[in-house]
């Protein structure tokens, strides 16, 4: 992907990483799905986020966090991935692991045609995230090659 202010520059996938993470952070602290975080922020604004993300990973979470928030308007809601039942699951994986499974899902099924924008939109609006997102079964920690499967398949 080419960077929108700087076009003689690329993307990488740690700058998609990073955005996958924080498009996590603020879904979890709003108690929102994340296809509303990515929904809310749209194409454009995504790809700027993924041009600047070299320079955003070295601010302060929180900030860039609550940046966001304000900036796109975001609300709080009811999806609290963290609701999950202690006997099923311990511990609920950090936003740093779950940004690593989206970059990986990104990427193991980004088209020719798609920039890391267009890639963020498709997979965080595809019903297979109520799963990975579900702590309570074994989807999120599965191997990348058998979630992308599972992704085109439609479901695990």
């Amino acid at each position: 992907m080419t960077n929108v202010f700087f076009p003689s520059e690329s993307v990488g996938a740690d700058d998609l990483y990073f955005v996958c993470y924080m498009v996590e952070r603020i879904a979890r602290h709003l108690k929102q799905p994340k296809k509303y975080v990515v929904n809310a922020m749209g194409h454009d604004e995504l790809a700027k986020k993924l041009s600047l993300a070299g320079v955003l990973h070295s601010e302060n979470p929180q900030a860039v966090e609550a940046d966001w928030i304000e900036s796109y308007r975001l609300l709080p809601g009811h999806y609290d991935v963290a609701k999950v039942n202690p006997s099923l699951c311990e511990r609920i994986p950090s936003a740093t692991q779950m940004g690593k499974v989206y970059k990986r899902l990104i990427l193991h099924t980004l088209g020719s045609d798609e920039d890391y924008a267009d890639g963020m939109l498709r997979v965080f609006n595809n019903p297979i995230c109520e799963v990975i997102d579900d702590y309570n079964c074994s989807a999120y920690y599965e191997p990348s090659p058998y979630i992308a499967r599972s992704y085109y398949a439609g479901g695990f």
